[in-house]
């Protein structure tokens, strides 16, 4: 190619690796999009999914769905965890949970019981009793919400008072301060028009939908080409005036 000059060895290799670097990255966003895809349509699927005996699932939940589950014990009582940090539709609240001890169970259920709005102020929503005695529930057997960067250490043992409050729900440091074990993942009830609590237990992927993950996934190719054209157009060769022939 005569309108291309020849280019050094190091900058084909910092244009190759970038470039491959870039498509990699690309590729990892694709792959990210086709997992929250297929979270979201495991999703859909189990609220249509018969209901499963809790006991089946308890401590090996389903890998590749979101198992919809009976169970049968009681709430502790005056016990209660507030995440802080939900979003339904921008509104001020908490997310509620509650142990429970399922029946003949050896270890300690957290029960998603809703999204309860705020009242206007900074303090926590007042909360309504937990039923006491035997209670049958049902709902999606879900993980826990992520825990992100958490600053601060565990917020819940320098707390002495219930209901407690935390910015992330972290099991371990929930077990820790039940002193009890805790199943793997948590237990979110199916919506019940006489509760108080808002349940609209929908995966939250408002910061990073999968149509976010391919718009990235669009600019790191992006990327790579431009780094070949960026090689190209500084190594092409400038047309020669007619004064440097003479």
């Amino acid at each position: 190619m005569k309108w291309l000059r020849r280019p050094s060895w190091f900058a084909l290799l910092l244009t190759a690796a970038g470039a491959l670097l870039f498509i990699r990255l690309g590729v990892w966003q694709l792959h990210r999009a086709d997992e929250k895809d297929e979270l979201l349509r495991r999703y859909a699927a189990a609220d249509a999914a018969p209901l499963r005996d809790f006991a089946a699932v308890a401590l090996t939940p389903p890998a590749n769905a979101f198992a919809r589950v009976h169970v049968q014990g009681e709430y502790l009582a005056d016990r209660a965890y507030l995440l802080d940090n939900p979003k339904h539709d921008q509104r001020g609240g908490v997310e509620v949970y509650a142990p429970f001890r399922p029946r003949d169970g050896e270890r300690v259920l957290l029960v998603d019981l809703g999204f309860l709005p705020g009242n206007g102020t900074d303090q926590a929503p007042q909360l309504p009793a937990l039923p006491v005695g035997e209670q049958t529930l049902q709902g999606l057997y879900l993980p826990p919400p992520g825990v992100g960067f958490e600053m601060g250490g565990d917020a819940l043992a320098r707390q002495a008072h219930w209901p407690k409050t935390t910015i992330y729900l972290n099991l371990s440091q929930v077990a820790t301060d039940l002193g009890a074990q805790l199943y793997p993942q948590v237990l979110a009830l199916d919506a019940d028009p006489a509760a108080i609590f808002v349940r609209e237990h929908l995966l939250d992927f408002s910061s990073m939908p999968p149509a976010r993950h391919r718009a990235y996934a669009f600019q790191w190719f992006t990327f790579a080409v431009a780094a070949v054209v960026i090689l190209l157009v500084l190594h092409r060769r400038r047309p020669t005036k007619p004064s440097d022939k003479s």
